[in-house]
């Protein structure tokens, strides 16, 4: 029987998730030959056919849709023994504040890689829609990390990714031909709210708060339906969602910023080396 190297599967599990071998081979840090070399390596080795290549982009085989979800369970648990050995001693608590965007997204990957490589580690996770909240938390001692979205060139943290917010409505309902405006939007304290309020009324443009949740699943939702127009980051659009390129004033760019406590332990900083290395990979958008 053949051994399956770990390097060959966390290239195809990264192929998978961006279905394109440019993408995946800028957030790998090599060349496209390299990343079909190991794919073609990977597929004689398991004697299966993975991925159908195309003109724009590839897409997953039934073997290659098994060997995703396979590959991830072994790639975790490979993280784990290794982290049982190299990291056993790093322990104490993480205490962590992010938005619902992230926490439910795109932190999934990163926080499932630190709890694997950490396992002494306790990490607690609290998601909030407002980032001055979260870096209040952090000033008083409630929290270690605080990852939020904040204004382009805003002062303090480091600055990871850079985005731009964007009005979002349904693919079937021109929501924002109406009159006022309706926005489906988090609740006071959230930064895309004051954005789209701050925005409008400078344009001059009459609007109405018709749908308010903290929570991204539900705006979501609210726009999809035809509720209200939404203000999403340009980069986690989704499905039956469509961004409004005209007819509405342009919104501004945003940085994914990263906070940490003064007097941090070492858990801590792990996961911000974690966090750092996903930006880097562009698991943050």
């Amino acid at each position: 029987m053949k051994d399956l190297p770990i390097t060959l599967l966390r290239t195809f599990v990264t192929v998978a998730r961006t279905l394109n071998l440019t993408n995946a081979a800028q957030l790998l840090h090599k060349a496209p030959s390299t990343i079909s070399m190991q794919l073609n390596r990977l597929e004689q080795l398991l004697d299966a056919t993975l991925l159908e290549r195309g003109q724009y982009g590839v897409k997953l085989t039934a073997a290659g849709r098994q060997l995703e979800s396979d590959a991830r369970q072994l790639i975790n648990l490979h993280d784990q023994i290794v982290g049982n050995y190299q990291h056993g001693t790093i322990n104490g608590t993480v205490r962590l504040g992010t938005h619902d965007q992230y926490a439910t997204r795109v932190l999934t990957p990163i926080l499932e890689a630190f709890v694997h490589s950490y396992p002494e580690a306790n990490l607690e996770v609290f998601s909030d829609h407002r980032p001055q909240q979260l870096k209040k938390m952090l000033d008083d001692g409630k929290l270690d990390i605080a990852l939020v979205e904040m204004p382009l060139l805003s002062e303090g943290g480091e600055r990871l990714t850079l985005d731009e917010l964007v009005w979002v409505r349904s693919q079937t309902h021109p929501v924002e031909q109406r009159e006022p405006l309706p926005l489906a939007v988090f609740p006071e304290g959230c930064y895309h709210r004051e954005c789209a309020q701050s925005t409008l009324k400078q344009a001059e443009i009459n609007y109405r708060i018709a749908f308010s949740t903290q929570s991204r699943a539900g705006i979501l939702t609210a726009v999809r339906a035809g509720i209200g127009v939404g203000v999403l980051p340009r980069s986690t659009i989704e499905q039956g969602i469509s961004i409004i390129e005209s007819g509405l004033p342009a919104l501004p760019k945003t940085n994914t910023t990263l906070f940490v406590a003064d007097h941090a332990n070492e858990a801590t900083l792990r996961l911000c080396d974690t966090i750092r290395e996903g930006a880097r990979n562009g698991v943050l958008h």
